[in-house]
């Protein structure tokens, strides 16, 4: 078994059982690469737990009809695998999971994998300065190193609704979505207009009876310029390696410049609310409609959504957008806050996640016990999103303030990956059995985030699922990506106690 730790005269005896170096929790996109980040440096002790019976995370999830991503195929791929079979410039939900597949068997990633496995609560064990993690499978796994890239986008965030226990027709969140119910001539009633809904809605309304759109806040949206990529940039990218390196590194510049606005001068994003404005007139003539779905908050205050036929399935005659909250379901019906009824056969709920709970349910214990939920009263905060301070040993990718609202998450896990890399050889390299951040360096880069986050858009007056329950932005990077791949580039150990 390989070990991180030197056998150097001044190396720490190891403790007496290790199943693993390091154990990776979730095999979504960041877990996978994570661990094929390992293998390249030539690490083999270590596991992924997932809870699931495959791959994938939030792509083997997300079922839905119309299931998208809305970055380029080209960029939401690893750097160090680039793919030549995309057939669309926004990748569908089947081909991304065909994709992590595909890496997970070309790195021999499967077998590090414990599937049906899911991590119940982990505690840093200090004498032995190692995690020990209970699983639901009734084991006890002891590691060094613990890595949690669970995301942000794994607990559904479903209304707590009277009366939704008495709804007598079928309901599901649209990451559990339910493929065995018939939409067809059915009463369909959508709670939501977020990133998912605006994907649903288009692909169901053809199909069913009557489609009732439920939209607290309307979303801005933009066109998608969607297109099948053609067979011969399909045979440039696989046999002009420089080919797609460029075309990956222009669409990555063209996506970052989106940054300034969002995170320097959102003045700026006046021109670009003109232009959407322009689209949706252009989109949608009837006056009362477009009035209902105009947003009265600033361009990216809340997730911009991308999509060619979003607007053209609000017109069908079939369908029909309801601005106000919905306050309770009744057997057959929905109400809203005003009190007004609209028939039900289906409901989905299309609300999207919690994104701001952190591990969720997931109990995790640092030293002296603490609770990482007891860290996190305040809200979710950690040193670059990805050391928490009195948990040793312990990384998070995707972490706090590690969401982007302009450019591709894969950027970001990147960054970590080799931060987290040269934290491990650091560990290495001098024989250390523990890193833990020091308290005051997180909180000096937190106030310093913070007080960023006061001057972008997210911060502009409207509610999204960036903020959490105290108004704080415990989601988004407030800046560039490029600064955070600066800030990432090496590890400092000055800035972590060390033993």
């Amino acid at each position: 078994m390989q070990t991180i730790l030197s056998e150097g005269s001044n190396a720490v005896p190891e403790p007496p059982r290790l199943d693993a170096e390091v154990i990776i929790i979730g095999a979504g996109f960041a877990g996978l690469g994570m661990a094929i980040r390992m293998k390249q440096r030539g690490m083999s002790s270590f596991l992924v737990l997932e809870r699931a019976s495959d791959v994938g995370g939030t792509w083997r999830d997300n079922r839905y009809p119309g299931c998208a991503c809305d970055i380029p195929s080209v960029l939401y791929s690893f750097s160090f695998e680039r793919d030549a079979t995309w057939t669309r410039v926004f990748p569908r939900q089947g081909e991304i999971l065909d994709y992590l597949r595909r890496c997970a068997d070309k790195y021999r990633i499967r077998s590090h994998i414990r599937f049906d496995t899911e991590l119940l609560d982990a505690a840093y064990d200090e004498p032995s300065a190692t995690w020990r993690l209970r699983t639901s499978g009734g084991s006890t796994l002891t590691s060094r190193v613990l890595i949690c890239a669970m995301g942000p986008l794994n607990r559904p965030n479903i209304p707590n609704l009277p009366g939704i226990d008495r709804f007598a027709g079928p309901s599901f969140h649209s990451s559990q979505w339910d493929a065995a119910v018939d939409l067809r001539d059915k009463h369909v009633a959508v709670i939501g207009t977020g990133a998912s809904a605006i994907q649903i809605v288009p692909e169901i309304a053809p199909v069913v009876r009557k489609l009732t759109l439920f939209q607290r806040s309307a979303p801005w949206v933009i066109p998608r310029n969607d297109g099948a990529i053609s067979p011969l940039q399909r045979f440039l990218r696989r046999w002009l390696p420089g080919y797609s390196w460029a075309v990956r590194t222009l669409i990555y510049w063209v996506l970052e410049i989106r940054a300034f606005g969002f995170t320097v001068k959102p003045a700026l994003l006046q021109s670009r609310e003109s232009l959407a404005l322009k689209y949706l007139e252009r989109q949608i003539p009837e006056p009362e409609l477009r009035r209902a779905v105009t947003p009265n908050y600033r361009l990216g205050c809340k997730r911009v959504l991308i999509s060619d036929d979003y607007y053209p399935a609000l017109r069908r005659p079939n369908v029909e957008v309801v601005p106000a909250p919905v306050a309770e379901l009744r057997e057959h019906s929905v109400v809203t806050a005003s009190g007004a009824e609209y028939p039900a056969d289906v409901v989905i709920f299309a609300t999207g996640f919690r994104a701001t709970q952190g591990f969720g349910a997931l109990r995790v214990y640092g030293r002296g016990g603490k609770e990482l939920a007891d860290a996190w009263r305040d809200g979710m905060e950690a040193y670059l999103g990805t050391s928490i301070a009195g948990f040793p040993n312990l990384f998070t990718l995707i972490g706090p303030n590690t969401g982007l609202g302009h450019n591709s998450m894969v950027v970001m896990m990147e960054a970590q990956y080799s931060y987290v890399l040269d934290a491990l050889a650091q560990m290495r390299r001098d024989g250390l059995r523990a890193l833990d951040v020091k308290p005051a360096v997180q909180q000096r880069f937190n106030e310093r985030l913070q007080a960023r986050m006061r001057r972008t858009v997210w911060a502009s007056g409207c509610t999204s699922w960036y903020i959490d329950a105290r108004g704080k932005n415990t989601t988004l990077w407030p800046g560039f990506t490029f600064a955070y791949r600066y800030l990432t580039q090496r590890f400092r150990p000055d800035r972590y106690e060390r033993w």
